[in-house]
């Protein structure tokens, strides 16, 4: 069987193939009572350039992954290594909006054990915790910065930076301090 990837690495802007609908999502991901449901997109730069960004739905919790473009493979390919280094309780789900940088969704699920939920065309708001991290995000990246020279040591910096904010919707917690309760709760 000839992988995904592989088949739609030649088109510009592929698209979602049998992509499973949020609206398909079990429960415990909508109501944020299990750890590791992800919310996933890029965060464009200037010049062609983009940052991939998750964060878990229930804690808040960011990470960022440097990505050298939005071609398809090379997404998944480095989320995939991303996702990989979690602990199994947290690899659960990732939503994701319509964007063509996820169309090898199989290849995702396949690496990571992590099914993918795609939103509604045009509805960015059913991915509320990271649109919101987003908003965060380019405080530090602002819009048309050319993100390519961004190192991952420097991405990972600022995801520290937010992991360890306290946030009014977590009841002043930091999303570090609430990624590691839900953990220890779940253990």
């Amino acid at each position: 069987v000839q992988s995904y990837g592989a088949i739609i690495a030649g088109h510009a802007h592929p698209a979602i193939v049998d992509g499973i609908s949020i609206r398909e999502r079990p429960a415990d991901v909508e109501d944020r009572a299990v750890p590791g449901h992800w919310e996933g997109d890029l965060l464009m730069g200037g010049a062609s350039s983009q940052i991939a960004t998750l964060v878990e739905r229930r804690s808040r919790y960011v990470m960022l992954v440097k990505v050298d473009s939005k071609n398809t493979v090379t997404v998944t390919k480095a989320l995939a290594a991303k996702v990989r280094e979690l602990p199994a309780e947290l690899r659960r789900s990732l939503t994701w909006d319509r964007g063509s940088e996820m169309a090898a969704h199989k290849d995702f699920t396949i690496a990571t054990d992590v099914k993918v939920y795609f939103c509604d065309p045009h509805s960015p708001w059913q991915r509320g915790s990271n649109e919101n991290t987003n908003g965060l995000l380019r405080q530090y990246f602002p819009k048309g910065k050319d993100l390519s020279n961004v190192s991952q040591a420097e991405l990972d910096k600022v995801a520290r930076q937010l992991n360890e904010r306290p946030r009014e919707t977590l009841n002043w917690l930091t999303p570090w301090d609430a990624l590691r309760a839900t953990v220890a709760s779940t253990s």
